[in-house]
């Protein structure tokens, strides 16, 4: 294990589902520092969390203090092969905690066989900089935009032969299909399989069937569907696009863009006052999203470290 110690003070265990609530605060006040915003909900936890393959006592840690009624400070999880989380909040950092829980994921990715490990941080943030200090490289950079309160949204029409609608339960297969197909063409890990899929997405806390919306082509098969959510962040809601996909057979047609603009639109006939996604360098879509006149409300980095 690490050779860096946790202050004397402070406690650990493994993370229990009846956390995802103490876990959400930690992270929310992690990014407002951070950021300035909070991007984070409980249902993206729980969502996570839930997925059958996903061993949440085996692959994660929270960090304790006995003086503050056992409050979780810090936690950290990995959560995939190559993929992980960590947040400490900052009334506690400047203490090694954040070079302890970096250590403690390294030694458990190694462990499950893997050869890099990564993570998110905000771009400059007190993250960001101790693990470049660690060592760690940038894989990619990710952005997260946001369509403007008061943005007006342009309809774009499909191509003939092509219709929209919401998603039906008959349709998932085919939504989980061609979501992950487009998917792997740029992300670097196993397929998800339809029941960690659907997790995420009609099984996560919330979830309603606008949410979830799909392009028929002209043969009657899902070709492309697009998955948001609807948020409230300081009092006012906002449409979250969550997964956006097109098959490679029906691309350069504006799928993409009719999707995005449907996503939106029906968050905003339920309340929403703004719009939000996030990309990363690896899909070449950040020109998709400023098209319809989304704005880069931050940037992230991904830092990476390969395992000996």
């Amino acid at each position: 294990m690490s050779v860096i110690s946790l202050p004397p003070a402070l406690t650990t265990r493994p993370l229990q589902p009846s956390d995802s609530a103490a876990i959400y605060r930690l992270m929310a006040d992690a990014e407002l520092h951070d950021i300035g915003s909070v991007e984070i909900e409980e249902e993206d936890i729980i969502a996570e969390w839930q997925r059958p393959s996903y061993d949440l006592a085996g692959s994660s840690v929270g960090v304790l203090d006995p003086a503050d009624g056992d409050r979780i400070v810090a936690y950290a999880e990995l959560m995939g092969a190559d993929r992980y989380d960590v947040a400490v909040h900052p009334d506690v950092r400047g203490r090694g905690i954040g070079t302890w829980l970096a250590g403690w994921v390294r030694d458990l990715a190694r462990e499950r066989g893997a050869k890099i490990v990564g993570m998110p941080v905000p771009e400059g943030s007190a993250g960001d900089r101790l693990l470049a200090e660690l060592g760690y490289h940038v894989r990619w950079t990710s952005w997260v935009l946001r369509l403007p309160e008061g943005r007006t949204i342009e309809e774009r029409p499909l191509p003939e032969g092509y219709s929209l609608r919401i998603a039906t339960e008959a349709d998932r297969a085919q939504v989980w299909q061609v979501t992950e197909d487009a998917f792997l063409e740029w992300s670097d890990r196993e397929r998800s399989s339809l029941e960690d899929f659907g997790a995420e997405v009609w099984q996560r806390p919330g979830f309603e069937p606008w949410h979830l919306q799909v392009v028929v082509g002209p043969e009657g098969d899902v070709v492309g569907s697009v998955f948001s959510t609807l948020s409230e962040i300081d009092g006012k809601k906002e449409t979250y696009v969550s997964r956006l996909a097109v098959s490679r057979d029906h691309r350069n047609r504006g799928l993409a863009q009719a999707l995005l603009v449907a996503a939106f639109g029906s968050g905003r006939e339920h309340g929403a006052v703004s719009s939000c996604l996030s990309t990363d360098s690896r899909t070449g879509a950040l020109t998709l999203y400023e098209k319809v006149g989304m704005v880069t409300q931050s940037v992230w980095v991904n830092r990476a470290i390969e395992l000996a």
